[in-house]
């Protein structure tokens, strides 16, 4: 008989990978200050997004001489805008170990026609980092965020390197120590680890970067979106607040409690506690039940943002069958959403440990887990 279904339910069952949780002080009517109906190139809306800039620049530590941008179309504009602007010049190796990567590849072999050289890892594993040649323009994922594994350190990345680290870090930045001195590109989203609104992404560009966009011009057209220099200069505006398209002023007020939030709980390095104590709660149930495993092995490659675990009962014939019902009774009992394997992962779980989710909730659901996996394996007996 499967078990009793558990005493304490999580208090907020959102565990979504993007849109995540909001952080636990979130309330819409902190949203009043909003400058709704105003232009955001009033003088109010071109303050709100250089705090927005600024914010980030505080909280993440990110060098006074590096440039940040807030840009359309969430982490994937910020990816695309860096690719179409800065790519070509040199070789390009593409890093892939998930389906974000993969696509930058598809992005830049495909779209781009670019004699790229590609090197990819299943799912739960990540390339030979040693063998990477910084010297190349290098695209990559700092965490991936549908497979749960993530790059340890910089360690690789030469400090004297020839070419550019361009860096998918949406589900890393807020949760993750980044090294800005190895990172020429990084982009990520508001929708991710501090659980903002969509459709905004984040560019931050080190000066070698701006040195290659003022010094080379790509052999294809950029659309107007995609414009980071006018006359071989860059855009100064971009990076103070002046956004290439019209922002949301609602979802800027957002980020904007969500960073005032993060500095309530220690900045990054409270962040990165909270999201650390949630992985932890995992690894304790995983350690005490041989049927759940993470998708990534190695604790060093393992995220502790969005964490990836896979059902190794011998009795599941069917991975992805058993996996989506027991999201779904998850779902039904109202104690967990959005937590099944992304669409093109091996079958499982998908949990986000990022810092807006409390430590509690995680322990809290983790019982719950093994109470739908129970039922589930009783089910598959009683149709045998």
């Amino acid at each position: 008989m499967a078990m009793q279904q558990p005493a304490t339910r999580p208090a907020n069952p959102r565990f979504s990978s993007g849109p995540c949780a909001k952080p636990p002080a979130f309330a819409l009517d902190k949203l009043a200050d909003a400058p709704l109906g105003r232009s955001h190139r009033a003088a109010v809306g071109k303050a709100k997004l250089k705090a927005a800039i600024e914010g980030t620049r505080e909280v993440l530590g990110i060098p006074d001489d590096y440039r940040i941008a807030i840009v359309p179309a969430s982490d994937t504009g910020a990816m695309e805008m860096a690719m179409w602007n800065l790519l070509g010049a040199r070789k390009a190796e593409m890093l892939a170990w998930e389906s974000f990567g993969a696509g930058w590849v598809t992005d830049v072999v495909k779209q781009l026609k670019l004699d790229a050289e590609v090197k990819e890892a299943p799912y739960g594993e990540i390339v030979d980092l040693d063998g990477v040649d910084t010297d190349n323009d290098v695209v990559f994922t700092w965490n991936g965020t549908t497979s749960g594994a993530r790059v340890p350190n910089g360690d690789w990345i030469k400090p004297d390197r020839e070419g550019l680290t361009i860096c998918d870090a949406t589900s890393a930045a807020f949760a993750q120590r980044l090294p800005w001195d190895k990172l020429d590109v990084t982009t990520f989203s508001w929708q991710k680890v501090l659980g903002g609104e969509a459709a905004h992404g984040m560019l931050v560009l080190s000066p070698r970067a701006v040195e290659r966009l003022e010094t080379y011009t790509p052999a294809w057209p950029l659309p107007k979106i995609f414009r980071l220099t006018k006359g071989g200069k860059l855009i100064e505006g971009i990076f103070v607040g002046e956004t290439i398209n019209t922002p949301s002023m609602l979802a800027v007020e957002d980020y904007l409690l969500a960073l005032d939030w993060a500095r309530e709980v220690g900045g990054l390095e409270g962040l990165r506690e909270r999201a650390y104590a949630n992985l932890a709660a995992v690894q304790a149930f995983v350690a005490e039940n041989e049927w759940l495993a993470f998708l990534v092995e190695q604790p060093e490659y393992r995220s502790n943002t969005s964490v990836c675990l896979k059902f190794t009962d011998d009795r599941i014939t069917d991975g992805a069958a058993f996996a989506k019902a027991v999201v779904k009774r998850l779902d039904a009992e109202g104690v967990a959403y959005d937590i099944g394997a992304y669409r093109d992962a091996p079958p499982g779980l998908r949990i986000w440990c990022g810092g807006t989710v409390e430590a509690s909730d995680v322990a809290a659901l983790m019982p719950w887990i093994k109470w739908a996996f129970e039922t589930e394996i009783e089910a598959l007996a009683d149709a045998a």
